[in-house]
């Protein structure tokens, strides 16, 4: 199929490249708000259009499929206008800033009868599914306790993506939604959400310690920080074995179930390009790997841990 990339930041750099690397694929087409790093950028990746406007790109009816690139306070004006335009979607996660947010645009594909879908490249990675299919298989006998966490030290500045409010920063919604969309995967959706943590001047999470509980007892103890340095790990632990996923958990490459090391090649995001490619030829509106319920509950894990750390974001239109 031909896509267009939407935004010329790093990820879409990294993911653009990865496209490159899956046959069929075709990069038609680059948006940024600046031309000139739009025409850089498509000649560093020998795509053949470049526009100043997303709405430009939107308006090209060669393009098939976008990916939208953007910081995350745009994905909801920029996918509504895709679906509207007729275009199929790979959004950036976290798929908005709200569950209002991520309703409007799953009612929206919806309605249209397009393809939708929330980047979580994670779900994809074949080592994941792997540890998926041991948890599901009871090969570790019932799961107890979970714990994952991601973080690094940023240094603040307002103005940058990952601490700006309007741009939808902060540590939840850009690294946390890794652990807890990995508890998800494993455990489900929690009976009980406790957070706490730390907010920067610029009112949005700096860090944020969660406990989300489950039937039983069992429970996940997820860490998501832009103050510290932590490492992007995971230990699932059931009542007869355990499994430990390396750093970087959200692309994992090596990990140890029951003792036995299991490892990978690095194919970043190769594997969520071709089940794009797969779903929309198909005929598919949403992916099984992740849902359009999965991406709805997900938000509301990471909303009702944000209403507790007195974080909330401007969602309006």
């Amino acid at each position: 199929m031909k896509w267009g990339v939407i935004a010329t930041g790093g990820i879409a750099q990294t993911v653009t490249a990865d496209m490159l690397k899956v046959e069929g694929v075709t990069v038609l087409a680059v948006s940024s708000r600046d031309v000139a790093k739009a025409r850089a950028f498509a000649d560093r990746f020998g795509v053949e259009r470049a526009y100043g406007d997303y709405r430009e790109l939107l308006a090209d009816p060669d393009v098939e499929v976008v990916y939208v690139a953007t910081p995350h306070g745009q994905h909801r004006e920029v996918t509504l206008a895709a679906l509207d335009a007729g275009k199929h979607v790979l959004c950036e996660k976290p798929i908005g800033l709200s569950v209002a947010q991520a309703e409007e645009m799953v009612e929206r594909a919806r309605a249209r009868g397009l393809f939708l879908m929330e980047a979580m490249w994670t779900r994809f990675n074949p080592l994941i599914r792997r540890v998926h299919d041991a948890v599901r298989g009871g090969e570790i006998g019932e799961v107890r306790s979970l714990r994952a966490s991601f973080g690094f030290a940023h240094p603040f500045d307002a103005n940058d993506r990952l601490w700006a409010k309007g741009a939808g920063g902060g540590a939840m919604l850009d690294l946390g939604v890794y652990p807890v969309a990995l508890a998800h995967l494993l455990l489900g959706v929690p009976e009980r959400v406790h957070a706490w943590g730390g907010v920067a001047p610029s009112d949005v999470d700096a860090d944020a310690g969660l406990l989300l509980g489950y039937p039983g007892g069992a429970h996940a103890l997820l860490s998501c920080s832009l103050v510290a340095n932590l490492r992007c790990e995971a230990e699932i632990v059931g009542t007869g074995g355990s499994i430990q996923i390396a750093d970087p958990m959200f692309n994992a490459t090596r990990a140890t179930i029951n003792g036995v090391e299991h490892t990978i090649e690095d194919e970043g995001y190769t594997h969520q390009i071709r089940a794009v490619e797969q779903h929309v030829a198909a005929g598919l509106t949403e992916s099984p790997a992740i849902t359009w319920e999965n991406t709805l509950q997900i938000m509301r894990t990471m909303e009702e841990a944000l209403r507790q750390l007195g974080v909330a974001y401007d969602t309006v239109g």
